[in-house]
């Protein structure tokens, strides 16, 4: 707790220094003013929660010296006892409140997303479950009062996406959709079996928070932009003019194409949305594997080919392989009700990181 004490007052401390700074004359050049103004609002309610388990840790350590005083009268310490065994039942509650708060913050939680998903084993009965996973998020980004904007569709003609991207812009999309990255199984028996065996099948998911400019610099050199003409499902043309563009970045490989608006300019603007997003990714997880290495565990390994999640159709169950949470409201989750699973991934993630801290 000593440890946490002089976290508390460093930051309380820091605080106040700030404060000083900005009522005086403050910095002189508008970029430090705005970046203390910043962070002197992201202080301000962690030093609001501090205060407020400060407050109740004397009000506990005062009604704990009444309790001791032989001159008070059995009333009183009656009263005291009722009200310090509510606190003591409060201030655990005040100080995990506290410590969340301290946890570092990932910067892009509040970013949109960019979220892909691609058919992988299974052949067409993966590509009818990736259009399923594609819809259940189109579902929950609705719930949730998010936009969700389909960017790119390859159909297979039967119904079936072999993949499909789309951007979800809203209130802290990515820090909801940030676990949701790797592959998704699913057993049922697809209409198409005659027999009515059982198939597994899988589906791939990454989320990608949306990048900026700023974040992610480009440079033209480094890409070699085709325009083709776009088609549908079976190679049927639904445009006749070379509107679809693919853009290669040469330094990584990465490959980005996009057909779905008629406007060639559109499409280019689309695909480097998606690539600045790709590369802007690339390097987070650099940095979250250097991270890993010294942390001791966290919600799945975060590798993109790890299976995370089982749809079980004939048993209507949704289980969550990374901590081992099972649901028996399949259809329910399909139609985007996803908050249970994505709360307590959340939490989970948070209390491990709790425990790395503590």
């Amino acid at each position: 707790m000593s440890a946490l004490n002089e976290k508390l007052d460093r930051v309380a401390k820091r605080y106040d220094e700030i404060a000083a700074l900005l009522a005086s004359e403050g910095p002189k050049d508008a970029q430090s003013f705005a970046k203390l103004s910043k962070e002197y609002s992201d202080l301000g309610p962690v030093v609001d929660a501090i205060r407020e388990l400060r407050a109740a840790e004397r009000e506990s350590t005062d009604l704990q010296q009444l309790l001791t005083d032989p001159s008070a009268d059995a009333e009183m310490k009656a009263l005291a006892e009722e009200e310090r065994s509510a606190l003591q039942q409060k201030l655990p509650a005040l100080e995990k409140q506290v410590q969340l708060m301290l946890l570092p913050k990932d910067e892009a939680d509040e970013r949109n997303a960019i979220l892909e998903v691609r058919a992988g084993t299974g052949g067409e009965e993966a590509a009818l479950f990736a259009a399923n996973l594609f819809r259940m998020y189109a579902r929950y980004a609705t719930l949730k009062g998010w936009r969700f904007e389909p960017m790119e569709v390859s159909e297979t003609g039967l119904g079936g996406y072999k993949e499909a991207i789309a951007t979800i812009t809203g209130r802290n999309v990515f820090a909801h959709l940030k676990f949701e990255s790797g592959v998704h199984r699913v057993q049922r028996v697809p209409e198409t079996e005659a027999s009515g065996r059982i198939h597994t099948s899988a589906a791939t998911v990454a989320v990608l928070p949306e990048a900026e400019e700023v974040d992610v610099q480009i440079d033209e050199k480094d890409l070699r932009i085709d325009v083709f003409r776009s088609s549908g499902p079976g190679g049927q043309s639904v445009n006749t003019t070379d509107s679809a563009v693919r853009i290669t970045h040469i330094p990584t490989g990465l490959v980005v194409q996009q057909q779905d608006e008629k406007s060639q300019h559109k499409n280019k603007a689309k695909a480097l949305k998606v690539l600045r997003a790709r590369l802007y990714d690339q390097e987070r997880s650099r940095k979250d594997a250097e991270r890993a290495s010294a942390r001791k565990s966290q919600v799945g390994s975060g590798d993109r080919s790890e299976r995370i999640r089982t749809y079980n159709f004939p048993q209507g169950r949704c289980t969550d392989h990374r901590i081992n949470l099972t649901l028996y409201k399949l259809d329910r989750v399909m139609e985007g009700e996803m908050d249970e699973i994505i709360d307590a991934l959340i939490a989970h993630d948070q209390a491990e990181r709790l425990s790395e801290i503590q």
